[in-house]
C-alpha cells in the first residue's frame, strides 16, 4: 500500500509491499471465524464435548487475534508525524504481543476444565466432534492459505496465522479423538485432546511472545549477531573503528542502526564515500535501511564520559 516513509528529522524508512489483499483477507477471515466459533460452541453444549468447547474458546481468542491484527495492520500504515517521529510500525507487533499472551490466558482456562473432565468424564457425542471438526479445518485451512504469504515477513499476520495453524491442528485431534471414542468408548479421550490442544496452543504462542518482546525491548533483529554486523562495517574501505552500535527493530521487518564511526581528518567529499560504503553493505548484508552514522576523527571515547547510554542503577 505505501512503500516509503519520510521522518520528519530526515532519513526514510522503507516497508515492504503489503499488497492491498491483506486487510480484505483479514476482514473475511475475521467473519468467517465468528461464525464457525457459534456454530462450534452449540455444538460442543450439544455433544457435551470440551474438546469442542476449547477449541471453540480458542476460535473466539482468534476471532479477536484477527480483529486485533486487522486495526493494527491499519494503524501501521500511518506515515511518521510530528510525535510519532518513527511512524506506527509497532502496532502490528503489540498487537502480536498481545494475541500471544491471550493464548497462554486460555491454556490455563483449558488445563483447568481438562482437569475437571478427567475426574468425572461426561459422555460425549462423536458423531457432532467429526462433523464440526471438519468443518473447522476447512474453515481454518482457508484462512491459513488466505494469510500464508504475508505471514513470512509480518509479525502481526503470523501471529494470526499461527492462531488459525493451532486450531487446524486442534481440529485434526479432534477427529481422530472423535474416532477413538466411537470404536473404544473411552470417554477420557476428550479431556486428553483439550489437554493437547491447550500444549499445542501454547507452543505456537511462545515463539511469537519472544519475538514481540525482543522487538518492544528494542532487542537486536532475529537472527542478526551484533558482531559480524560490527566486523563487516569495520571492513569497509576508510573506516578505522566503529564503536557505540546500536541495532534494533521499529518492525516485524524494519531495522534501524545507529553507530559512531572513527575515520581520518578527510574533507566532506571524501566521507560521503565511506557512508554511501557503509549504507550499501548494511542494506545488502542485513537488510538495514535507516541508519544514523557519526564520523569522528577522535574516539570519543578516549573523553572522560565517553559516549555510551550511560547506566545508574537504582537507588
Amino acid at each position: 500500500m505505501i512503500a516509503l516513509y519520510t521522518g520528519v528529522f530526515g532519513g526514510s524508512l522503507h516497508t515492504e509491499h503489503q499488497p492491498r489483499t491483506t486487510g480484505r483477507v483479514l476482514k473475511w477471515s475475521l467473519a468467517l471465524t465468528v461464525a464457525f466459533v457459534v456454530v462450534e460452541f452449540s455444538a460442543g453444549l450439544e455433544a457435551h464435548s470440551l474438546a469442542l468447547l476449547s477449541d471453540a474458546g480458542h476460535n473466539l481468542t482468534d476471532a479477536l487475534a484477527l480483529l486485533l491484527a486487522w486495526f493494527a495492520f491499519r494503524f501501521e500504515m500511518k506515515p511518521p508525524d510530528e510525535v510519532k517521529t518513527y511512524g506506527y510500525h509497532r502496532a502490528g507487533v503489540l498487537a502480536a504481543f498481545v494475541n500471544a499472551l491471550a493464548l497462554m490466558l486460555l491454556s490455563g482456562f483449558i488445563f483447568y476444565e481438562s482437569y475437571h473432565r478427567l475426574m468425572a468424564p461426561p459422555t460425549v457425542n462423536e458423531t457432532t466432534m467429526i462433523l464440526v471438526a471438519t468443518l473447522g479445518l476447512l474453515v481454518n485451512g482457508a484462512i491459513m492459505l488466505g494469510l500464508r504469504r504475508d505471514s513470512a515477513h509480518d509479525l502481526n499476520i503470523r501471529s494470526a496465522f499461527l492462531h488459525m495453524m493451532g486450531d487446524a491442528l486442534g481440529s485434526i485431534a479432534i477427529i481422530v479423538g472423535a474416532i477413538g471414542i466411537r470404536y473404544t468408548g473411552w470417554q477420557h479421550i476428550d479431556p486428553i485432546l483439550s489437554i493437547l490442544i491447550a500444549l499445542l496452543i501454547i507452543w505456537t504462542a511462545w515463539d511469537i511472545t519472544k519475538e514481540s518482546l525482543n522487538i518492544l525491548l528494542e532487542g537486536l533483529p532475529k537472527g542478526m549477531k551484533l558482531n559480524n554486523v560490527l566486523a563487516a562495517m569495520q571492513g569497509v574501505d576508510g573506516v578505522l573503528g566503529v564503536h557505540d552500535l546500536h541495532i534494533w527493530s521499529l518492525g516485524s521487518n524494519i531495522s534501524a542502526l545507529s553507530c559512531h564511526v572513527l575515520i581520518k581528518d578527510l574533507p566532506p567529499s571524501e566521507s560521503e564515500g565511506i557512508l554511501k560504503r557503509l549504507n550499501d553493505t548494511l542494506r545488502k548484508r542485513y537488510g538495514i535501511n535507516h541508519t544514523t552514522v557519526q564520523f569522528e576523527r577522535t574516539n570519543c571515547c578516549a573523553f572522560t564520559n565517553g559516549c555510551a547510554i550511560p547506566y545508574e542503577p537504582p537507588s
